[in-house]
C-alpha cells in the first residue's frame, strides 16, 4: 500500500461519503485540495491533537468555509476527538460536523468559516498577532510566540472586497508568517470563472507585496514533493506573506471532476461509487479506513506532541530566566483584566465633551493596566481618537514592519478588513482588540461583527460621530438606521452614552465581559450629569428623579439625555412630575432582574416618551401602548448639527409636547 497515496484518498472518500449521506454539502473542494491539506497537517503544520489550544500551535484557517468536511476528515485522521459518527452526522442537527466550521463547535476549528474571505482577513489578524506577542515576548534561545498562519482559499475568497483589503495590509506589514493556499479549480457556481474572475491573481499578489509561487496539481493531482517544496520556500521568506497559487480540479476522481455540478451538491450514489473505483479505495463499507492510515497521520500527531512538550520545557527556563516577562505573557493569555474600580480617576468629568473625546481618556487611562489592549482606527484615528499616546514608541507606538511591538494600528481605509481582522487578534489569544470608525461605516463592518457575537469574541468597536449631529457632511454620513441593526444582533452589546461616566462604564463592561461590545459616541460636546456613572453598567437606570409616582417617564440615550433632563424641568414648572431614564445599552438592561427593570420603568407608568436620534423600531417595547417616540425615520441633512436637531424636531418644546400627548392616551 502507498500510505501516502492512501491518506489523501482518505481524506477524499470520507469527505464524499459524509456528504453523500447528509445528502448536502460541497465534495469539489475535499477532492480537489486533499492533497494540499494532507501535506501540511503531515509535514509542516505544528499542533498538539492532545492539547488543540496549545499557544504556540499553527493556526490553519479554512476560509472557503463551505468544504467544511475537509476539515473535518483532517480533525478526525489526525487525532482531534471526531469519531466515525461524527462524520456520519455531518450537517445534522446537534452534531460536531455542522455545515461550515464553527469556532468553540468544534475543535480544531479555529475561526468560523463560511462567509467568504472572512478566513483570510481573520487570519491576517492572527499572523498580526503572532508578530505583535513574538516582538514583545521573544528572548535569544527563547522563541515564545514563533508559529505560522495557513489558510486555504477559493476564488470566492478572492473576488470578495475584503481579502483584498486584508492581503494588502499584510503586505504593506510584511506579514512572513502567512502562508495562503489558493485552489485556483477556475470554477464557481454559476460555471467557469472566465465569465467573472480573468485577472492575473498572481500579479495581483505580488504587487501587495507577497511571494508568489505556483504548484500545478492537474497533471499530478498528488504531487507532494511540489508542494513540499512551495511551503519550504514561503517558511523561507520571512519579510512577505506568501501565496501558494495551486491550479487543481475540482471534484478530482469523480465523474463530474472539472464541473461546477460537483461545487454544492453530493456526488450521488453511483458517481460515489466511480470515485472509490476510480481512486482504488480499499474498503468497501462507508467510513471505513485502513489502520495504516491513522498509524501514516500518528507520526505527525507525535511530532507536535514533542513539539509542546519542548516548547513547555523552555517556558519554565523562560520563566527562571525573565520572570516579569513570563508573568506578563501569561497574564495576556490568561485573558487578566485588572479591578477596574480601582483605576484613578476613571470616571472624574466636569467639563461638556463629546463622548468620543471622553472615550479617548477613558482608553488612554486604562491603557498602563490592561496590557492586552492592541487596536485602530480604519484611517480615521484624529477623528475616532482611538490610539493610545505614550512617550515610550516601544509601548504604544505604532504596529509596522519596523515595530511589530507597537500596540496602534494604523488598518488603513479597510473598515471590512479590519473587522475580521480584529477578530483574529482576539481568538489567536493575549489580545484584547478593538477598532474604530465612523458609526455610519459600521455597515462595512457588520459581517464581522457578527461572526464576533456568533463566535463570542469579546471585541471592542469604537463608532463615533453618531447622529445627524455629525451636521455638514451630511445624510450619507448621518447614522439613522445603524443603531438598530447592531442591537438586532444576538450576542452583541450596544452602548450609546450620554456623558463621561457612561462612557467609561461602557470601556468597563467591554473588557470585562466576555461578548462584542459597540460603543456609539458623539462628534458633539455633551454635559456632565451628577448622578451618572457605574449605574449604566446596568444598561438602564434612573438618571433624574421626582418625588412620588412619575407623571410621565422620558427616556432616552446619548446626546438626546440632554434634552429630556431640560424637559424634566420644563415639565416640573407646569406641575407635571418626571422621571428621567438613561438606556445606554438595552442589552444590559434586559438582562437585570424583573424588579429591577420594574422599578426603573414602572409598568403603571404607561405615559412616556423615547427620544433618540435613530431609527423608532428600537423603542417600541418600552414605549408602550401610550408611548410617544421622538426619532429618525427618515435620512437627515447637510447643515449644521444644532439647525439640523431643530428642523428635525429634537427640541425641549417637542418633548414636553409629546409628554402631554402621552399622558392624554394614558388617562
Amino acid at each position: 500500500m502507498d500510505v501516502q497515496k492512501t491518506t489523501i484518498n482518505a481524506i477524499r472518500v470520507l469527505s464524499a461519503e459524509a456528504i453523500e449521506k447528509a445528502k448536502s454539502g460541497h465534495p469539489g473542494l475535499p477532492l480537489g485540495c486533499a492533497p494540499i491539506a494532507y501535506t501540511l497537517y503531515q509535514y509542516f503544520l505544528k499542533f498538539n491533537p492532545n492539547n488543540a489550544t496549545w499557544q504556540d500551535r499553527d493556526r490553519f484557517i479554512l476560509s472557503a468555509g463551505h468544504g467544511s468536511m475537509l476539515d473535518y476528515s483532517l480533525l478526525y485522521l489526525y487525532r482531534f476527538g471526531l469519531t466515525k459518527e461524527d462524520l456520519m452526522s455531518f450537517r445534522q442537527f446537534g452534531s460536531k460536523t455542522p455545515g461550515h466550521p464553527e469556532y468553540g463547535h468544534t475543535v480544531g476549528v479555529e475561526t468560523t468559516t463560511g462567509p467568504l474571505g472572512q478566513g483570510i482577513a481573520t487570519a491576517v489578524g492572527m499572523a498580526l498577532a503572532e508578530a505583535n506577542l513574538s516582538a514583545r515576548f521573544n528572548k535569544d534561545g527563547f522563541p515564545v510566540v514563533d508559529h505560522y498562519t495557513y489558510v486555504l482559499c477559493g476564488d470566492g475568497c478572492l473576488e470578495e472586497g475584503i481579502s483584498y483589503e486584508a492581503c494588502s495590509f499584510a503586505g504593506a506589514n510584511k506579514l512572513g508568517k502567512l502562508i495562503l493556499f489558493y485552489d485556483d479549480n477556475e470554477i464557481t457556481i454559476e460555471g467557469n470563472t472566465d465569465c467573472t474572475f480573468t485577472e492575473n491573481v498572481g500579479a495581483r499578489f505580488a504587487a501587495q507585496n507577497w511571494q508568489v509561487q505556483h504548484v500545478d496539481l492537474r497533471i499530478d493531482p498528488d504531487d507532494v514533493q511540489s508542494l513540499k517544496t512551495a511551503i519550504e520556500n514561503a517558511k523561507a521568506c520571512s519579510d512577505k506573506p506568501s501565496i501558494i497559487i495551486c491550479h487543481t480540479k475540482i471534484g478530482y476522481g469523480s465523474p463530474l471532476v472539472g464541473s461546477e455540478k460537483c461545487h454544492g451538491a453530493p456526488l450521488g450514489a453511483e458517481n460515489l461509487r466511480l470515485t472509490k473505483e476510480k481512486l482504488e479505495w480499499p474498503c468497501e463499507e462507508p467510513f471505513d479506513c485502513p489502520e495504516e492510515v491513522f498509524s501514516h497521520c500518528k507520526t505527525a500527531c507525535d511530532r507536535g506532541v514533542v513539539a509542546n512538550a519542548e516548547w513547555s520545557a523552555m517556558m519554565i527556563n523562560y520563566q527562571n530566566e525573565y520572570p516579569e516577562l513570563y508573568a506578563q505573557y501569561t497574564a495576556l493569555m490568561n485573558g487578566d483584566m485588572p479591578n477596574f474600580d480601582e483605576i484613578a480617576g476613571l470616571y472624574d468629568y466636569e467639563k461638556p465633551m463629546a463622548t468620543r473625546q471622553t472615550s479617548a481618556k477613558v482608553l488612554n487611562t486604562i491603557a498602563p493596566y490592561v496590557p492586552a489592549l492592541i487596536g485602530g482606527s480604519a484611517d480615521l484615528a484624529p477623528s475616532n481618537l482611538s490610539d493610545m499616546k505614550d512617550t515610550n514608541e516601544t509601548v504604544y507606538g505604532d504596529f509596522s514592519w519596523s515595530n511589530y511591538a507597537g500596540r496602534n494600528i494604523h488598518f488603513g481605509i479597510r473598515e471590512h478588513a479590519m473587522a475580521a481582522m480584529a477578530n483574529g487578534m482576539q481568538l489567536h489569544g493575549g489580545m484584547r482588540a478593538y477598532c474604530s470608525t465612523f458609526f455610519v461605516f459600521s455597515d462595512y463592518c457588520k459581517h464581522s461583527i457578527r461572526l464576533s457575537a456568533l463566535m463570542k469574541q469579546p471585541v471592542t468597536y469604537i463608532f463615533t460621530h453618531d447622529s445627524i449631529g455629525v451636521g455638514e457632511d451630511g445624510p450619507t454620513h448621518q447614522p439613522v438606521e445603524q443603531l438598530i441593526m447592531l442591537r438586532s444582533i444576538p450576542g452583541l452589546k450596544v452602548y450609546r452614552p450620554a456623558d463621561g461616566k457612561e462612557t467609561s462604564a461602557a470601556w468597563v463592561s467591554a473588557l470585562s465581559g466576555n461578548e462584542p461590545t459597540a460603543i456609539v459616541l458623539t462628534r458633539q460636546a455633551l454635559p456632565q450629569y451628577e448622578n451618572s456613572g457605574k449605574d449604566a453598567l446596568k444598561g438602564g437606570y434612573v438618571l433624574a428623579d421626582c418625588e412620588g409616582t412619575p407623571d410621565v417617564l422620558l427616556l432616552a440615550t446619548g446626546s438626546e439625555v440632554e434634552l429630556c433632563m431640560t424637559a424634566k424641568v420644563a415639565l416640573e414648572d407646569q406641575g407635571v412630575k418626571a422621571r428621567v431614564v438613561s438606556m445606554p445599552c438595552f442589552e444590559e438592561f434586559e438582562k437585570q432582574t424583573e424588579e429591577y427593570k420594574e422599578s426603573v420603568i414602572p409598568s403603571s407608568v404607561t405615559a412616556r416618551v423615547c427620544v433618540e436620534a435613530g431609527s423608532s423600531y428600537s423603542w417600541y417595547k418600552y414605549a408602550g401602548t401610550n408611548g410617544e417616540i421622538l426619532a429618525m425615520d427618515t435620512f437627515g441633512a447637510s447643515g449644521p448639527a444644532n439647525v439640523l436637531f431643530k428642523e428635525f424636531g429634537f427640541t425641549v418644546g417637542n418633548v414636553v409636547l409629546k409628554a402631554y400627548q402621552s399622558m392624554e392616551k394614558s388617562k
